[in-house]
């Protein structure tokens, strides 16, 4: 086969149903039977009927995103046995990667990130933070125009607004306090950006303000044991590839408060010679940003039946 990687999404791809097209694949049913026992609840009946309401609490998220990657990435590896050469994940894509390349069970993996999104959520009380995706607009001018906001709050103000994910040449994501967030849409429009649009999410992901959910986190992974990665895994925090179990559990830690580099894992998986780059679990989000990012590189999407096969043959 082609040199491959795997890629991970985060939140925002999940649907209801959205497992329903791999029908009653052993290794899917596995999957949502594995991670249900881990986390005491039933999760194929949540991604099944929903409602739509429920997935998109991040408690509920963030679970139900990792089961659908690790499910894609099974059903993969009992079709074909190919191992992908590299793995990366969006924001809470990395467990998902995680799991793939046996640095943590999927046991393990279900209930970490269910603590993690409640430590998010808790963090900052709902409708007091927000996130907006800024289009047409280079990443070092949604800096600059970020840091204009913050400093027009004075310097006694606890406003806050980053950049936070960086996701394609002309897309990049901020975060902070409502406020912060909505002055910076109104700035960064006048300053020559195409289009801010609010995103519907619960917390101001990535940002400084989820430091204090990052602090339980770090307590949380202490307690976790971490295996080496068989796989080459490249972390979305400092774009490296680390195997020592410490500096994973730190990637992670500040990965929870810090910028996803999404433009620089994509570049780095191509230097490491892949030239195809397969989003494994709901949704084409990363495919798209693949193409965009380098254009040599040719993304797809692997979330049913059809793409499965459609994947094979590009890399055969």
């Amino acid at each position: 086969m082609k040199p491959f990687a795997f890629v991970f999404p985060g939140q925002g791809s999940q649907s209801v149903g959205m497992l329903d097209a791999w029908g009653d694949h052993p290794e899917v049913r596995e999957v949502l039977h594995e991670a249900s026992e881990a986390l005491g609840e039933n999760l194929a009946q949540l991604i099944k009927d929903g409602p739509k309401e429920a997935l998109a609490l991040t408690t509920n998220t963030q679970p139900v995103m990792l089961v659908a990657g690790v499910a894609a990435y099974r059903v993969w590896m009992s079709e074909t046995g190919v191992a992908p050469a590299a793995v990366a994940g969006h924001s809470l894509g990395e467990y998902s990667a995680m799991v793939a390349a046996g640095v943590l069970t999927l046991s393990q993996a279900v209930p970490l990130v269910r603590f993690r999104a409640q430590a998010m959520q808790e963090a900052v009380p709902v409708g007091t933070g927000a996130m907006a995706a800024i289009l047409g607009m280079d990443a070092a001018k949604v800096i600059a125009g970020c840091a204009e906001v913050v400093q027009s709050f004075g310097p006694d103000s606890s406003e806050v607004v980053e950049a936070v994910n960086f996701n394609d040449p002309a897309q990049t994501v901020i975060a902070g306090s409502k406020a912060a967030v909505e002055k910076a849409c109104e700035v960064l429009k006048a300053n020559g950006a195409k289009r801010a649009l609010s995103l519907p999410v619960s917390a101001p992901f990535h940002s400084s303000l989820m430091k204090p959910a990052a602090e339980k986190l770090r307590e949380r992974l202490e307690d976790v044991e971490l295996g080496e990665p068989q796989i080459t895994l490249i972390n979305n925090i400092d774009v490296t590839v680390e195997i020592d179990a410490d500096r994973i559990r730190d990637a992670l830690y500040r990965q929870a408060f810090g910028p996803v580099r999404w433009v620089e894992c994509v570049q780095a998986i191509k230097a490491h010679g892949m030239t195809h780059i397969v989003e494994c679990g709901p949704g084409k989000v990363l495919a798209g940003m693949v193409k965009r990012i380098d254009p040599e590189l040719t993304g797809m999407a692997l979330f049913d039946p059809a793409t499965l096969t459609e994947v094979q043959g590009a890399l055969a």
